[in-house]
């Protein structure tokens, strides 16, 4: 498993990272397999949401009832939560990042998150709220590093101007299908062309100069919740054909070159999994070791629909 260094933390995190959204319908035993299996691959980053499950924190619970750490164990791993989205409105007041904290590390059974991030941007946020609420959790070591997720640059550079803690993660949306962070760049300045329109400001480009690790999320799906891409020749043959050639050749299986895609950004993104299926974790972990050549990465860019100018 590549790992990724998570800049002024100290950090050595994996670069495939396994999300446990989906996790409420399984059982303990099958959550404690999914788990091992992802340690057993080299997976050392766990994601959850206070939002993930069946009301707040329902996932969480579900993985703390069913995945104790030992304290040796407990080291090992980082573990990750995300704040701010409430029902039908954004909360990013130190209020309710201070409760929102201690119900999260109840449910997961910890006594600290190695990672806490501001979920989806709340333009209502006052920075000063927030770096109170970070102060506080970071005096009581209740959380160790601090993120965002879904943040443009500016929103980023907004809550700087009061946080003291680097911000050194950004979860965004990126699959080889979903890349406007990067297909953008690769087209600027092209009019007429909807590729070339920036929609999120430059998020890949702030990163890289400011040490921030990119996590990506939904890595296989066509859009926004569109489905998966992977097997789709109704709408992505070529992408696909390409796909079973690489992952042919590698000897990885298509989800492990769709990962590849992504790991081989010199970046150094994490790939964010929402499977609930241990074999794909397996399979996601193999693909991070790959190392595609540039003439291959663009090949899957432009088969996937991405103009090269």
């Amino acid at each position: 498993m590549k790992n990724v260094t998570l800049h002024g933390t100290g950090l050595s995190a994996s670069s495939v990272v396994l999300g446990l959204m989906r996790i409420t319908p399984l059982s303990d035993e099958e959550i404690r397999t999914l788990v091992g299996t992802a340690r057993d691959a080299g997976v050392t980053v766990f994601d959850h949401a206070d939002i993930y499950g069946e009301g707040r924190h329902g996932c969480e619970q579900r993985f703390g009832d069913a995945v104790q750490f030992s304290a040796a164990e407990r080291e090992q791993v980082i573990i990750q939560s995300k704040v701010g989205i409430r029902e039908g409105y954004f909360d990013f007041s130190k209020e309710h990042i201070l409760r929102t904290v201690d119900e999260s590390l109840a449910a997961l059974r910890t006594e600290y998150l190695d990672l806490l991030l501001l979920h989806r941007p709340d333009t209502l946020v006052e920075p000063e709220e927030v770096a109170a609420a970070f102060d506080a959790l970071q005096a009581s070591g209740k959380v160790r590093h601090f993120g965002v997720s879904n943040h443009t640059p500016g929103q980023i550079e907004l809550l700087k101007k009061d946080v003291q803690q680097p911000l050194v993660v950004n979860q965004v949306q990126l699959s080889i299908t979903h890349a406007p962070l990067i297909a953008q760049g690769v087209a600027a300045n092209m009019a007429a062309l909807d590729q070339s329109i920036d929609r999120d400001n430059g998020i890949l480009d702030y990163a890289r100069l400011n040490d921030i690790t990119l996590q990506t999320w939904s890595p296989f799906q066509k859009g926004f919740f569109d489905g998966v891409f992977l097997g789709d020749r109704e709408h992505y043959a070529e992408l696909n054909d390409a796909i079973d050639e690489l992952a042919a050749e590698y000897g990885v299986t298509p989800t492990g070159i769709a990962v590849a895609w992504i790991t081989r950004h010199p970046a150094r993104m994490q790939v964010v999994l929402g499977t609930t299926t241990p074999r794909r974790v397996a399979e996601a972990a193999a693909g991070s070791d790959v190392v595609l050549t540039r003439e291959q990465w663009y090949r899957l860019f432009t088969a996937a629909g991405h103009t090269l100018p």
